[in-house]
């Protein structure tokens, strides 16, 4: 599974910006055909986004659309638009059900199919930011073609009628429960939009709290958001000489015949040894070892 530190959601109505995401270095590039684009420009998105998918050189950033919710009346004609040009994954907003999921599933395994592409070769993301969808995240998680749960924070409170702080309490319940289903389903989380992209300091500290929660990554709306995101989900190297340190001390215990130790004035058993492995995986994820 490939790291999604950053996911940046570029207007797909505009050639110039997706262009502009691809200097970036970002992990993952949404092209969007829903809330970043005027109902108008509709199908100029769908069409601007199948020719960036067939004639750009994304380079390591995977490339993918958001097509418009399912039930929107929109969602056929978006899905159909970019599926010949072979986007690396289809994202699926205000998702409330795996039956959503299915839908879409069942349209991209046609494409792979009729294209002689590799089955399960286009991965679902899913968006949940309501009520009923983070009431359903188990089911929603357990579509075998979904690959990560993307919580999104604005919409959800308004789903519960909530008043949205700079301290986002009011999303704990949700943003927790969302990162628990995914990772008890082997799933990515990606963390929710922090709107004012011109608080760095805010960002930075919204960033680290969801890294903090298990998060994998988070969402952007503005190229100045992408630096400080990418360091947030990415382990230090104090983080990773510490973990490699815990896991070769923990290995030489083992061909000793012995179990827990100490290590730096610390007892070190094998909770701390998998999130000690977790540091590296994320590390290697993110090309930093």
């Amino acid at each position: 599974m490939r790291a999604r530190r950053a996911l940046l959601f570029m207007p797909g109505d505009d050639r110039h910006k997706i262009e502009k995401a691809l200097t970036l270095g970002v992990d993952c590039i949404c092209m969007d055909m829903e809330d970043g684009v005027a109902l108008d420009r509709k199908p100029a998105a769908r069409r601007v986004i199948a020719a960036a998918l067939g004639e750009l050189a994304f380079g390591g950033s995977e490339k993918t659309a958001r097509i418009n919710a399912i039930g929107s009346g929109l969602e056929s004609d978006d899905i159909e638009a970019v599926l010949p040009s072979h986007p690396d994954a289809i994202v699926v907003p205000k998702v409330e059900s795996n039956e959503q999921l299915q839908w879409a599933g069942s349209r991209i395994e046609a494409a792979e199919l009729a294209h002689g592409w590799p089955v399960n070769s286009i991965r679902l993301l899913a968006i949940v930011e309501t009520a009923r969808g983070i009431l359903n995240l188990k089911e929603i998680a357990s579509h075998p073609r979904l690959e990560a749960i993307i919580f999104g924070g604005e919409d959800f409170a308004v789903s519960v009628g909530a008043v949205r702080t700079s301290q986002a309490v009011e999303l704990l319940f949700a943003r927790s429960a969302a990162v628990t289903v995914a990772a008890a389903f082997g799933l990515q989380a990606i963390d929710m939009v922090s709107i004012d992209f011109h608080d760095m300091v805010a960002l930075r500290r919204e960033s680290t709290f969801g890294a903090g929660l298990g998060y994998s990554g988070k969402q952007v709306i503005h190229p100045a958001q992408v630096g400080p995101v990418q360091e947030a989900f990415t382990p230090t190297d104090e983080a990773v000489s510490q973990a490699r340190q815990m896991v070769e001390a923990f290995e030489a215990h083992q061909e000793e015949g012995r179990g827990a130790f100490s290590l730096d004035g610390k007892m070190i058993d094998l909770p701390l040894i998998k999130a000690a492995r977790g540091v590296l995986a994320r590390a290697a994820a993110a090309g930093k070892i």
